[in-house]
This record gives C-alpha cells, sequence and structure tokens, in this order.
C-alpha cells in the first residue's frame, strides 16, 4: 500500500518562531492514521525563523535525526558539542541515558529541516553527537544510507535502531528501484522537486507512507532531493 500525504493537508502549528508541520503526529487520538509506525516515531517538516530557536532540552532514549533542507543550523549540548549544521548536512543525536540539546537559527534566512524520531532498540547507554554532509547522494541516482542502524551502511553516521535513513538526489528523467520487502515499512518525503513512486506523483514536502510493497520504483519528474526511513 501506498498513501500519498500531500503537504498542505497536513497539521501544523507555529510557535515562538518555529512552523512544524507533521507527517507523524504521535499520541494525538484524532490523528490514528499518522501515529508512529514501529520505531519510527515522529516526522517533522519545520522553519526555523531567523534568530530564534531553543534553549536545552532534556532528551533520552530516542535517536534525533535532522536533514537541513535549507539556511543553517547550530547546535550546544551540555556534552560540550557545538557546531553548524549547513544544507545538505545530517545531524544525529543519540540521547541514550539523557541528553540537554540546544537548536539556534543564528543566520538572517529561515532554516528549512526535516525532524525525526526514531525509538532505539534499547535504552539508556552513552549519549552521543554527530554531524555529516550528504555528499555521497549528490551523483549516485540512487538512495544513499545517511544514518544507519546496520554496520554494512558504511559512511552512513551510526544509529542505535532497526532503521536506515537514505538520501537520493536525482536529476530530471532519473528512474531506480529499492528492494523495500513486503515485511517493511518506510516513509519517503521529497525535500526538493516531483517524483513518481509506483506510478503516484508527489510533489516537494509531499510525504508517502509505504507498506506491503517490495519494490519501490521512483522516477524523478524534476530535479529532486529525497529522504525516506526504512525501518527494519
Amino acid at each position: 500500500m501506498i498513501e500519498h500525504r500531500p503537504f498542505d493537508q497536513l497539521p501544523s502549528e507555529f510557535t515562538g518562531g518555529l512552523k512544524a508541520t507533521r507527517h507523524f503526529v504521535a499520541g494525538l487520538r484524532t490523528e490514528v492514521q499518522r501515529a508512529h509506525q514501529g520505531c519510527m516515531h515522529q516526522w517533522n517538516d519545520e522553519e526555523m525563523s531567523p534568530e530564534t530557536g531553543f534553549p536545552l532540552q532534556d532528551h533520552a532514549n530516542v535517536e534525533i535525526i535532522i536533514y537541513v533542507r535549507e539556511g543553517t543550523l547550530t547546535h550546544t549540548d551540555n556534552l560540550g558539542n557545538e557546531g553548524r549544521v549547513e544544507a545538505g548536512h545530517i545531524q544525529v543525536i543519540s540521547a541514550g541515558s539523557g541528553i540537554r540539546n540546544a537548536e539556534y537559527n543564528l543566520e538572517r534566512t529561515t532554516a528549512k529541516i526535516f525532524r525525526l524520531w526514531i525509538t532505539p532498540a534499547s535504552p539508556g547507554g552513552a549519549p552521543a553527537w554527530a554531524v555529516h554532509p550528504c555528499s555521497a547522494a549528490e551523483q549516485s541516482g540512487c538512495f544513499v544510507p545517511i544514518a544507519s542502524g546496520l554496520k554494512s551502511d558504511r559512511g552512513a553516521l551510526p544509529i542505535r535502531a532497526r532503521a536506515r535513513v537514505l538520501n537520493a538526489k536525482l536529476k530530471t528523467g532519473q528512474t531506480f528501484e529499492y528492494l523495500l520487502r513486503r515485511s517493511r515499512f518506510a516513509y519517503l518525503v521529497s525535500s526538493r522537486g516531483s517524483v513518481d513512486i509506483n506510478g503516484i506523483r508527489i510533489h516537494a514536502r509531499d510525504g508517502v507512507a509505504i507498506s506491503d510493497v517490495g519494490v519501490i520504483t521512483i522516477s524523478a519528474i524534476h530535479d529532486a532531493d529525497l529522504v525516506m526511513v526504512d525501518v527494519l
């Protein structure tokens, strides 16, 4: 089954300089159809206004993955980590037994990000932070793992969950297939550009929930930047 979730039909809210549009609305009974799937707990499409952000917040037992679509995000945490996450980069926070982290947009332009929350395979462990460019997807013409719980996904930032986060950057007319297997669930969002997913047209920032599908065929209608989570 492939369920198309158009961006303009997703619930959203604006608070404190942040507009958050939710692909998954875990915990709200009115949005049961968009509750979590397996370890995939939450997916937000967020726009952070210039010179805004959030102070240190407590997190534990969650993998927080941020893909920066446009602009730059600045990260700090109680472990002493600090860094800028630029467009086309991914950040992974493995909260483990506990971490306090803050994110700010210190620039003069809006930061646009995908924020994913994934439940780890087991609780606890030392917290960790890492950031990495997603440049390997530039010339691949297919999905490249950028964060993964599989040791075989070399080059991807490690996460402590049974999931893979994948990125594909496609040119107009490119087509490729991804083997999902019918026992798994995937969620795909187009950061930029329109694509066909097994014949279903999706546009920028639309989401697609995929289950009971053996092979995903993706064709780029326009230049596209795709992010997908494959729940193993």
